[in-house]
């Protein structure tokens, strides 16, 4: 198997000498659509042969290249016709770090808090949260925020204002935190979709507002892989998977740095809160809105997660 270890998120991380082995995997053509297809749903080989027209041991022998370099994993299940070898990709997203890898903490403590399990919220119409079973409350009614049943919320999504939530630092007292990852799968919020409708989401960590993601619309036109049956088509679908980055050095997204504030700004110790605000500044040129996909909507099985790298 791959030399990679597997990360949260589906992300991973890698300096430039350690992505030769992914650039050689992905330079071929076949290879690439083999990844593109399994982004999709996980296929077996015979299945991928019939998508790409190739016969069967090119494509084992084009799996067996991407399961070398950590992109492929695969398991032998029991099929109508005998075992077959299904095949998953590993990593939904590469981060080269062209000046090499950055310093990561070997530990590290990970919290997940579903996306209705906010603290304060201001919703704007247009705005609403659903569950797996249905609509909770009143479509375009921000009191609908405030029923008991919102804790099963697993989609949350409003045209402007904010959502906070507070995460439990249990750390050990003598821990000093040195790094922050906050992952979650966001997009902007238009009535129906609409793929090309910018929004400006900011977060802030205690209150320190740590940088902006201009998200490029609210994405519909294919179904997200989690969406349950009844949720409509005309309805966003799925976000983008963002990550907002904290260390010594500054805040990034996705690796890439857009803000001043460090980790030694926001205060974060062992036994007290962290609080985490997402929303839309009034001031901010693009007004959008945003939606929160939790565990069951969109394409990433996960709620809110907070990592913590410390020492």
């Amino acid at each position: 198997m791959g030399w990679f270890p597997k990360m949260p998120y589906h992300i991973q991380e890698l300096s430039a000498t350690e992505s030769v082995a992914v650039f050689r995997a992905l330079a071929s053509e076949s290879r690439a659509r083999i990844i593109e297809l399994l982004a999709e749903r996980d296929m077996n080989i015979n299945e991928l042969s019939t998508a790409l027209g190739l016969a069967q041991p090119s494509i084992t022998k084009h799996i067996q290249i991407l399961e070398e370099a950590g992109l492929v994993e695969s398991d032998y299940l029991a099929g109508p016709q005998g075992t077959q070898k299904r095949c998953r990709r590993v990593h939904d997203r590469l981060l080269i770090e062209m000046a090499g890898r950055p310093y990561r903490p070997d530990c590290v403590s990970e919290i997940e808090v579903p996306v209705g399990m906010y603290t304060q919220i201001e919703a704007v119409p247009t705005c609403g949260l659903a569950n797996r079973e249905r609509f909770i409350g009143h479509l375009d009614n921000p009191v609908s925020f405030f029923l008991p049943e919102r804790a099963t919320a697993e989609l949350i999504w409003s045209a402007g204002g904010f959502v906070e939530y507070v995460f439990t630092n249990s750390l050990p007292l003598e821990a000093s935190v040195v790094g922050v990852d906050l992952a979650m799968e966001i997009c902007s919020e238009a009535p129906g979709y609409n793929n090309d409708y910018p929004s400006d989401i900011t977060v802030w960590l205690n209150g320190f507002e740590i940088g902006t993601w201009s998200s490029p619309g609210d994405f519909g036109g294919t179904r997200g892989r989690l969406n349950p049956n009844w949720w409509h088509d005309n309805l966003n679908q799925f976000g983008l998977l963002k990550v907002w980055q904290v260390n010594n050095h500054g805040t990034s997204i996705d690796g890439m740095i857009i803000s001043p504030v460090k980790i030694d700004d926001l205060g974060i110790r062992p036994w007290q809160t962290i609080r985490v605000r997402i929303g839309v500044k009034p001031e901010s040129p693009n007004q959008g809105g945003f939606t929160l996909f939790g565990k069951g909507f969109g394409n990433y099985e996960q709620d809110l997660v907070l990592r913590l790298h410390y020492v």
